[in-house]
């Protein structure tokens, strides 16, 4: 039996959800607080790939290649995540609920195989990116936003 890892972030963002939506959905946007983007359209069926740095020990080459699965502005955006050179093949959805004069955002990553060593390490140093400097990326490309 597969044991199916599932990352949840849930964060309130002192923005509107429209501005959060930017974020999520603006290329320019996208490429400074997550990773530079190749394709991207927030249409359903796009396909499109983000570029970093590679990883060699895990075997990341560096791509994730990507399908935009739902979107329902400015509410889900919801995508197919999937590293080039590794047998991850995942989902990654963002939930964007009003809340007060903000956002609560809500990331939720799944689709790891924890039995799988290659996926419970990426697991791992994913759980830690959503969390950390990813979500503060964010927050720094929001504050900057007019």
């Amino acid at each position: 039996m597969t044991n199916l890892g599932n990352l949840e972030v849930d964060e309130f963002m002192a923005h509107p959800p429209a501005k959060v939506w930017r974020v999520l959905t603006e290329p320019d946007l996208m490429d400074a607080w997550l990773m530079p983007t190749e394709g991207f359209a927030p249409v359903v069926g796009t396909r499109f790939r983000f570029r970093t740095q590679p990883a060699p020990k895990t075997n990341f080459s560096g791509l994730v290649e990507c399908q935009v699965l739902e979107v329902d502005p400015p509410r889900l955006l919801r995508i197919s995540w999937s590293g080039v050179g590794t047998a991850l093949d995942s989902t990654v959805t963002w939930e964007l609920v009003p809340e007060g004069r903000g956002t609560r955002m809500l990331l939720t990553h799944t689709g790891f195989d924890l039995d799988d060593p290659e996926q419970a390490r990426a697991f791992e140093i994913m759980n830690g990116g959503w969390r950390s400097h990813v979500l503060r990326r964010m927050i720094v490309a929001l504050d900057a936003l007019a």
